[in-house]
């Protein structure tokens, strides 16, 4: 934690709008890099952001996946007609899982990610716990600053799932549900915030019709990686968003927004897609 200062959030008590966030001074590719690695675990709360922004570089090998989908606006690919029993296009037996975007057609459940599987779910109890865990490598003063910020959270439940394409892209989509929509705005404004300190990201590409409440992250250009990755953050009242993606080049983006954009979309009206 030696090698960033956190940013300072100032909430301005819009309902809609976040805080502000004073910027960190711009860092170098290499110590940037460092503070990725080092310092997200902690700082971002949730590890979802961490990531992608560590280069992800998960199950794209041997994926069977296939291509972009757009579920709103005569959509090419049509829902299934019982979504909520068909297994293949995820769960929806809970409050959760009735929130997540089902499988659309063209995708499939994608591999498993860590304890949740690719369509899991987990207490807010347990999450808090497995959150303050991932504090193993701080002693002291900081990890008990670390609990705090978690305990301030008052997590309700993590839902997660995953989808895989036919190209060779995994997509990652959490719901977290918290008690305090303010604390939401907060960490939506928080991890932002860190991300846009940090000089190896940009903000690209935009969510149509979500420009105050969700943002997208890739590395900025110059990477000579095979693998590209992406992350995505957003909020909508008592409900946390992160959608991470990874993928070899050429890595399709626009695909990316559009999930994400059509999970907003499925929170507003669950109703009418399952």
């Amino acid at each position: 934690m030696n090698d960033v200062t956190t940013p300072q959030i100032t909430p301005d008590g819009n309902a809609d709008t976040p805080g502000t966030v004073t910027p960190l001074p711009p860092a170098s590719p290499g110590r940037a890099r460092r503070v990725i690695l080092t310092a997200l675990p902690v700082v971002l709360v949730v590890a979802a952001v961490g990531g992608a922004a560590a280069y992800t570089k998960i199950t794209v090998d041997d994926a069977d996946r296939s291509a972009r989908t757009s579920l709103w606006k005569a959509p090419t690919h049509k829902p299934g007609k019982d979504p909520a029993g068909d297994v293949a296009r995820g769960r929806a037996s809970t409050e959760l899982s009735k929130l997540l975007l089902p499988v659309p057609s063209g995708y499939r459940l994608g591999p498993d990610n860590g304890e949740l599987g690719n369509d899991g779910e987990q207490s807010g109890k347990n999450a808090t716990a497995a959150m303050k865990e991932s504090a193993h490598g701080l002693a002291g003063k900081e990890r008990r600053a670390y609990e705090q910020r978690i305990d301030k959270l008052r997590i309700e439940g993590i839902a997660v799932r995953s989808y895989a394409d036919g190209s060779s892209m995994v997509i990652n989509t959490e719901i977290m549900r918290m008690k305090d929509k303010k604390a939401v705005r907060n960490l939506y404004t928080f991890r932002t915030g860190l991300l846009e300190s940090l000089d190896v990201f940009r903000q690209e590409p935009k969510i149509k019709g979500h420009t105050r409440n969700a943002k997208c992250y890739v590395l900025r250009k110059g990477s000579k990686d095979s693998i590209e990755s992406m992350n995505c953050l957003a909020y909508d009242g008592e409900l946390s968003i992160s959608v991470s993606a990874s993928g070899t080049k050429p890595f399709d983006r626009t695909a990316v927004a559009e999930l994400l954009e059509d999970q907003l979309k499925h929170i507003t009206s669950p109703g009418e897609y399952v």
